[in-house]
């Protein structure tokens, strides 16, 4: 038989190593669920800048992508929630006017990116007829429904949180973690997963697998415990 490909690499740093400036980065999470903490943590003491990040929010307290952002990392935040409390340091920058802001609806950001990993180069929604959404955008009629034209949203690089991990590559997710990580995996040339814990290949039962390894380049098993909880 021939050899499986053990996707593990030996840390977060060794798997966000060659992330070159000016990388489109998919970021999963919701709030602070779900979110990839320690590939995050390897980020910031990582040197790529011009970063476009891809999130559902502007991160949260002064941690992960809120570090990200006090480095002057990054140039654009592509969200659906950009003003929550808890991302005070993201309002803090962008009223400063050090960070483009592109705010989109949250379905339709998710859609984006499923579109990106399907192959579907763009799609109409009704969604955001009539508002901000629309402005500069195509408008087309169907039946008695007008609809905004959107385009796929792909990313140089997905940066995803699994519960578990096979050393192939497939994912699981618990619970809200599931929410724009496993779209994510799929719509990036390059995705990295941080995983809870690794198992051996065979281990995960193929029905529970959410991501396919197929999907997926390199996995780290989080070294910091305080950042590997989903909770």
């Amino acid at each position: 038989m021939p050899s499986v490909k053990n996707k593990i690499y030996p840390g977060s740093a060794a798997a966000v190593a060659d992330i070159p400036d000016g990388a489109t980065i998919l970021l999963g999470g919701f709030g602070g669920v779900g979110v990839p903490e320690n590939l995050l943590a390897a980020m910031a003491d990582h040197p790529a800048r011009e970063l476009t990040i891809v999130s559902n929010h502007a991160g949260y307290g002064e941690r992960g992508l809120a570090v990200l952002f006090r480095q002057r990392k990054v140039s654009k935040l592509i969200c659906s929630y950009a003003f929550h409390p808890t991302a005070f340091v993201f309002r803090e920058m962008y009223m400063a006017g050090k960070i483009e802001l592109e705010q989109i609806p949250q379905g339709t950001m998710a859609e984006r990116i499923r579109a990106a990993g399907a192959g579907i180069p763009a799609f109409y929604t009704p969604t955001g007829v009539g508002t901000q959404a629309a402005e500069k955008k195509e408008v087309r009629r169907f039946v008695d429904r007008d609809a905004i034209l959107e385009f796929a949203l792909p990313g140089d690089v997905a940066i995803v949180k699994a519960h578990r991990s096979d050393q192939m590559g497939n994912l699981t997710y618990r619970g809200t973690a599931a929410n724009f990580n496993p779209v994510m995996a799929t719509a990036a040339r390059l995705t990295l997963a941080e995983a809870e814990s690794i198992v051996e290949p065979g281990e995960l039962p193929p029905e529970n697998v959410h991501t396919p390894s197929i999907y997926v380049d390199r996995v780290v098993l989080g070294e910091d415990l305080e950042l590997r909880s989903e909770a």
